[in-house]
């Protein structure tokens, strides 16, 4: 599966110029990888393209633009990319009201370990959260965890006959399934190595 690499980045220069069509092309790719589970939790699940433009923007709002800068941020974020065997993606909890998001994030300390997947007829898979760092406290969860799903060969084989795809939480504050669309589900698939 393609990795970021210092030469497919765009030196700061060009990326200013090209930054609104790229961005564009972004949030439209995103709209295909987005996956909200009932009113308050959102996947966003990420590829290559989608990884490369926080790169790009990381390198812009920092100034990087030497060779061992650019190679730190491309190496903080290459592991959010699916590798052909998984899908990968950053999950949100969002609630408006500030009150009400520090009682809800309190209430839903451990849920980035109940988010699954299902293909039709194959088991759920549970997400693999927050590798890099634990997101998590005493008190409450985070607002952002960063998730893996790793698929078995029968899942994938499944998905490549037309298997249906479900996502959901089942964690005791909020428990919520859904099956994805046809447009993100054939996204995802560009994920996979078949």
């Amino acid at each position: 599966m393609p990795r970021i690499t210092p030469d497919s980045l765009l030196t700061l220069e060009a990326y200013a110029t090209a930054r609104n069509d790229f961005r564009a092309r972004v949030i439209a790719h995103k709209k295909r990888r987005t996956v909200p589970l009932g009113d308050h939790v959102t996947l966003i699940f990420e590829d290559e393209l989608t990884i490369r433009y926080q790169v790009q923007e990381m390198l812009r709002i920092e100034r990087i633009f030497e060779a061992q800068g650019i190679r730190d941020e491309i190496d903080t974020y290459n592991p959010l990319i699916p590798d052909g065997g998984n899908w990968k993606a950053t999950m949100l909890i969002e609630y408006p009201d500030v009150d009400e998001r520090h009682r809800a994030l309190a209430a839903l300390k451990g849920i980035e370990d109940r988010i699954w997947v299902q293909v039709a007829g194959c088991e759920r898979v549970y997400a693999i959260a927050d590798e890099d760092l634990d997101r998590e406290n005493e008190e409450k969860t985070s607002a952002v965890h960063f998730l893996r799903f790793e698929l078995s060969p029968a899942m994938k084989r499944a998905l490549a006959v037309g298997g249906g795809l479900g996502l959901g939480v089942d964690h005791p504050a909020y428990n919520v399934s859904i099956d994805v669309t046809q447009a993100v589900r054939t996204s995802l698939m560009q994920d996979l190595r078949m």
